[in-house]
């Protein structure tokens, strides 16, 4: 099913009629969307959760085909990260907009695969606005997110996963995903990751885009880059780590978390709030935006820049 203007225009009007405090957005401040996805902690998961994207292979030939992903890895990021912060932590009106522009965008999206991947044959069609593709990309957001948080120590309550997981179908609203094929309970979720984790299969596409996410696509790989792939590496199947080629070191990274996990949970809020999210809770207080956030944001885009390595200045330059 390709979600349509319509569709999307369905979807937006049902989650507007469920926002009490539009000015907190889809979300707010006493939600665990907020509170299990709102600190840079979450970064942690980003290599995994683009790698289980590609691993899908219409996701892939997708973004392969139609996104600047190798000539301008940092655009795509910033682009990619401003509409997520403007849904998350936006106010409604801007959760909407977003919404309303990446459905424009994902139309121009669509087109065939050039070679059989998996189970998926040569010639199959893609869409970016298709609902089984979308609901995939969406889970393994909402997957990593508490898979991040968990290796970090956190106890999270199934009651919390289940409320979680019915939070996050508001996130899925925004894209025009069909509530029929939403999870009502994180088991719901869970049974959903088994039966589509054996489907999955890595392109050759998808691979080398892999190696522009990491930075191996530099003379040197850089060190975020690394570290970024370990860290990924370390929270896939195994299937999926042979098929990308990545580098592992499970037992480093498990221990960097083991040991890293008090440190990080000591930390004040405003040390690890994402910019964003931050920023929501001084508008929502009344407050003027802050300088500090907006150069945390930069400083934060700059990490992207490091870790992809000198394949975008060469590029650029």
């Amino acid at each position: 099913m390709i979600v349509t203007h319509e569709d999307l225009e369905g979807s937006l009007a049902s989650l507007v009629r469920n926002v009490r405090e539009p000015s907190a957005g889809i979300f707010g401040p006493d939600s665990l969307a907020w509170r299990l996805g709102g600190d840079l902690a979450v970064f942690l998961g980003g290599g995994r959760a683009a790698l289980l994207q590609l691993a899908h292979p219409l996701v892939a030939h997708a973004i392969d085909h139609h996104s600047r992903t190798r000539a301008d890895v940092i655009g795509r990021f910033e682009r990619t990260f401003r509409h997520v912060f403007a849904m998350t932590f936006g106010p409604l009106d801007d959760a909407i907009r977003a919404a309303r522009r990446v459905h424009q965008i994902h139309t121009r999206v669509h087109g065939e695969i050039s070679e059989t991947v998996g189970g998926v044959a040569a010639g199959t069609r893609y869409h970016a606005n298709d609902a089984e593709a979308l609901l995939w990309v969406h889970a393994t957001l909402v997957d990593t997110t508490i898979l991040v948080r968990q290796r970090l120590g956190a106890r999270v309550s199934r009651h919390d996963l289940d409320r979680y997981a019915q939070e996050m179908n508001r996130f899925a609203a925004l894209f025009g995903i069909p509530e029929a094929l939403l999870p009502a309970t994180w088991r719901d979720h869970e049974a959903y990751m088994a039966r589509m984790i054996p489907m999955l299969a890595v392109a050759p596409c998808a691979r080398e885009m892999a190696t522009f996410l990491f930075g191996r696509a530099s003379r040197v790989q850089p060190p975020l880059g690394r570290i970024t792939e370990a860290v990924a590496a370390a929270m896939l199947p195994d299937r999926l780590v042979e098929q990308f080629g990545l580098q592992r070191s499970r037992v480093i990274v498990d221990a960097a978390f083991a040991l890293g996990a008090p440190i990080y949970k000591c930390l004040p809020a405003r040390m690890t709030a994402i910019p964003a999210h931050a920023a929501a809770i001084r508008r929502l207080a009344g407050k003027p935006p802050s300088a500090f956030s907006a150069w945390a944001e930069r400083k934060l885009f700059a990490l992207t820049e490091r870790m992809a390595g000198d394949q975008n200045r060469t590029r650029r330059g």
